[in-house]
């Protein structure tokens, strides 16, 4: 029995250093950071790698582990509960961020909270199937925004925009269709695959039902945050820039600078160039864009619930070891519940952003000023740079200047480099020396060594 508990604990260690990796490669709290200051790279970059591809393979590490992580529930229930904090905590970020590329980065960091969530509750195929049409929706919301941010010669902030949906019709069309399958209207694929995710996981019932209505509550922030971002860009009076856009030409800034620094940068060397383009007027990029429009309004119909299971089917022989697979299966209550609360939530959050940054654009202001510590504590991203800053980077940092001060400046140049010199040294002053030139300095030399040498060989004999 020790054993056998050794063992589980041993296990549990073990599942708990991948849950680590996949945090951190999935952008799970804390190790999140690295995922909006990612957003420095061009747009296509993001789409591919920092939404569809890179950052969601912490959910299919766990998915793949699954045996392990059966055997480990402890370990099992940790990364449920983190994914859970993390989609909650991202989302509320999202409201309050107004740099447009760092809100779908916060998005994404959220959506994968869902799908960490998924896997660590046995909801497999809920999980892939989330990763999948996030996959098509998130990709297009990016490279609309870079058609944006094109648009705005490089100017990423949401404070700067508005009016573009006359001047960008085609780019307005491709993020309504991406912000509404990301907020779960049906029939986009975002509906099925993220309402699908949350019946499967109050399927597992006892304390699981309370994160699944935790990610209720992520379902109606989601739908805030993405028509906030859209109401924001394309609602209202045109901006300079849309203006030029509706008037046949393309808006050039007198400078360009650097999103996250501030630092003016060299149009000539770098994005967006003498003569920038907008994905709104490249075929091929149009072409992509609708590509991936279409996957985000047919996609979920791969897998609806009690309809159709094309990937439960497809994934059924790599979780054929799971005891979830197969057993854990919402009711046909449960899951219409589900359905229409997702649905009910997410056409709310979207009249509730219509009506805070359309109707009355003043109204935020006001609830920033009655809620200010909470804003505060959002538009700070929860102080997570702050926390990891003061208790990692500066005492790293201590340790590193220590270290060079003392150990590798008297042990390191010191004795080895310092010491080994100096005894090279001493000892060619020693040859030096002793090669004189002189004869009578040579013969006394070898006098003495004969006289060493036989005085050795007398007491040796004796």
């Amino acid at each position: 029995m020790r054993y056998a508990e050794k063992t589980d604990g041993e296990l549990v260690a073990g599942c708990i250093g991948l849950l680590v990796g996949a945090f951190a490669k999935s952008a799970q709290v804390p190790l999140h950071t690295w995922l909006p200051d990612a957003m420095e790279g061009p747009t296509p970059v993001s789409a591919l790698i920092h939404a569809a591809t890179m950052v969601t393979a912490g959910v299919y590490l766990i998915a793949r582990m699954h045996p392990l992580f059966e055997q480990a529930p402890a370990a099992a229930d940790v990364g449920a509960i983190v994914g859970c904090a993390t989609l909650l905590i991202a989302a509320t970020i999202a409201l309050v961020v107004t740099d447009l590329k760092r809100v779908i980065a916060y998005s994404t960091m959220s959506q994968i909270g869902y799908m960490i969530m998924a896997v660590s509750s046995a909801a497999y195929t809920a999980g892939l199937f989330h990763l999948m049409t996030h996959a098509f929706f998130k990709a297009l919301l990016f490279m609309a925004a870079g058609s944006v941010i094109a648009a705005m010669a490089g100017n990423q902030s949401m404070n700067d925009m508005g009016g573009f949906r006359r001047a960008m019709p085609f780019t307005f069309a491709c993020f309504v269709i991406g912000g509404l399958a990301l907020s779960g209207v049906p029939p986009l694929s975002g509906f099925f695959s993220k309402d699908e995710i949350l019946a499967y996981v109050a399927a597992r019932e006892d304390w699981h039902v309370a994160l699944a209505v935790l990610g209720f509550v992520g379902s109606l922030l989601t739908a805030i945050y993405t028509f906030r971002m859209i109401f924001r860009t394309f609602w209202g009076e045109p901006v300079e820039p849309a203006r030029s856009l509706e008037a046949g030409h393309l808006y050039h800034a007198p400078e360009h600078t650097n999103p996250a620094t501030g630092e003016v940068e060299d149009t000539e060397v770098g994005f967006p160039g003498a003569d920038h383009h907008i994905a709104e007027q490249e075929g091929t990029m149009k072409a992509a864009m609708g590509a991936l429009a279409v996957l985000a309004i047919v996609g979920g119909f791969l897998q609806i619930p009690k309809v159709t299971e094309v990937l439960h089917h497809f994934l059924e022989p790599t979780f054929a070891d799971s005891r979830f697979y197969e057993e854990l299966e919402p009711s046909t209550g449960l899951t219409t519940l589900g359905l229409v609360t997702g649905a009910a939530l997410a056409l709310g959050g979207i009249a509730l952003a219509y009506l805070l940054w359309v109707r009355r654009p003043d109204a935020p202001g006001s609830l920033r000023a009655h809620g200010s510590i909470l804003h505060r504590v959002f538009v700070n991203k929860w102080y997570f740079d702050e926390i990891i800053h003061n208790l990692i980077v500066r005492p790293f940092a201590w340790f590193g200047r220590f270290a060079r001060n003392t150990f590798e400046r008297l042990v390191i140049s010191g004795l080895f480099m310092g010491g080994t010199t100096g005894a090279v040294r001493a000892g060619s002053s020693a040859v030096r020396a002793a090669q004189s030139g002189y004869l009578r300095y040579y013969a006394a030399l070898l006098l003495l060594g004969l006289t060493g040498l036989g005085l050795y060989f007398l007491l040796a004999g004796g």
